[in-house]
């Protein structure tokens, strides 16, 4: 079952949280009602390119379309990456105004807020010329209807992020780049004493509008990550929890945003360390799943923690530090010498490394 459709699961109550908030949206600028907010949270994980990248605008060479970074299926199909990847469908199928909460996959780096499953929620609004406020025309180049989409768009956050972390909380938005908006923020928030790069959103492309037959209309989009809120708003400290099956974890979520997560037994950490020399084109992205798939949730963490290259060779060597933990029990050191003994044989047999 997918984690956000758990009953009392921290991510099942984030997700309610961000869906309630846009079901209590208040009336916009000038008294212009809000529309209603379909919910989308079943959608097949298995997407095409074209719906993860090309309706985007994701450019020929983005990094996300590199295997080193996506799970593909096939050529033409793949894991989604982001909640993004149904925004043209549902657009062409007439949804105006719509979430959409999701698993997401992506190859990445081990360590406490990384894990290659996440989840996501996207939203979108879409405005037709009787939707907006007098006189503005439904042009995505006109100034004054992107200044008023803009404010909308940090109106209706505004109003999500006074729910999930309270009216008070600090907020501040800078301009970002994403293909698929223009223009483009990020917001972060000041929670818990440090700076959270919370969501990114804009006004929806142009490009895209018109490809979707909504060339005469505009609108905004976000994207937000349910692991990232739960972490702050719960004091969760490792991503893995997320998925352990411990009820001293679960016993402890009621499905209420006022929870704080008390740390149960913390079991002892063992690192093992694996260097070899690097053949050409291997991303650290590759090494980091091959031990993922090797000793799985047991792995808290890879860092790489020395490198260089042989001065008359040229050959490069890289030196990664594995750190093993349970979050349910003490290993043995026999459980971790033998982990490390098929991390080392897995990459030699499958990434083609010459072990050192």
């Amino acid at each position: 079952m997918d984690l956000h459709h758990r009953p009392s699961h921290p991510l099942t109550t984030i997700k309610a949280g961000i869906a309630d908030a846009f079901a209590s949206l208040p009336a916009g600028e000038g008294g212009i009602a809000r529309p209603k907010f379909k919910l989308f949270d079943d959608e097949s994980p298995i997407v095409t390119v074209k719906q993860n990248f090309d309706d985007l605008l994701a450019p020929p060479d983005h990094v996300m379309r590199q295997p080193s970074d996506t799970f593909y299926v096939d050529e033409e199909r793949l894991l989604r990456c982001h909640t993004s990847a149904h925004q043209t469908e549902k657009l062409r199928e007439g949804n105006t105004a719509f979430l959409v909460a999701a698993d997401c996959y992506r190859r990445d780096e081990i360590d406490a807020t990384h894990y290659p499953v996440f989840h996501q929620v996207e939203g979108l609004r879409v405005f037709g010329p009787d939707e907006l406020p007098a006189g503005l025309p439904c042009d995505a180049t006109h100034p004054e209807t992107r200044d008023f989409v803009c404010r909308d768009l940090r109106a209706c956050l505004d109003h999500m992020v006074d729910g999930l972390f309270g009216a008070d909380v600090e907020r501040k938005w800078s301009d970002d780049y994403f293909p698929f908006t223009d223009p483009s923020f990020e917001l972060e928030i000041q929670y818990n004493g440090k700076w959270l790069e919370l969501l990114g959103c804009g006004m929806v492309h142009r490009d895209i509008m018109t490809n979707c037959g909504l060339g005469d209309r505009v609108g905004w989009a976000f994207g937000i990550g349910l692991e990232r809120v739960a972490m702050a708003r719960f004091g969760i400290p490792d991503i893995r929890l997320f998925w352990t099956d411990d009820e001293r974890f679960h016993k402890q979520f009621d499905g209420s945003m006022d929870t704080r997560f008390e740390s149960y037994s913390k079991y002892p950490p063992c690192n093992k360390d694996v260097a070899f020399w690097t053949p050409p084109g291997l991303h650290a992205n590759d090494v980091y799943e091959t031990i993922r798939e090797t000793a799985g949730d047991l792995v808290e963490s890879v860092e790489l923690i020395d490198e260089f290259t042989h001065p008359k060779t040229g050959r490069h060597s890289t030196c990664y530090r594995v750190c093993y933990r349970s979050m349910d029990r003490s290993l043995t050191n026999a459980e971790v010498d033998l982990l490390q003994e098929q991390v080392r044989d897995r990459l030699s047999n499958s990434l083609g490394v010459e072990l050192r």
